[in-house]
């Protein structure tokens, strides 16, 4: 199957052009990660036992950074 230069150009750029806006509206769409109540309930820890806030905001303690580490499972 021949190809001529014309039609593979625009392809080539068609495709390009798909890439880059399925790029930016992923970059637009995307939400921040946002934990719940539920969340700590079904681990049966407070949230406070994560975050240095006992409300659940702020950085992680150790046991926090070890809990992500391991994919969002309790450590063992």
């Amino acid at each position: 199957m021949k190809m001529n230069a014309g039609k593979t150009f625009t392809l080539v750029c068609g495709t390009a052009a798909v890439g880059v806006i399925v790029g930016a509206a992923s970059l637009v769409m995307t939400r921040p990660a946002t934990a719940t109540t539920l969340f700590a309930k079904t681990t049966g820890k407070a949230c406070g036992d994560c975050h240095t806030n006992p409300k659940g905001t702020g950085p992680l303690t150790e046991f926090g950074e070890k809990f992500k580490a391991n994919g969002n499972k309790l450590p063992k």
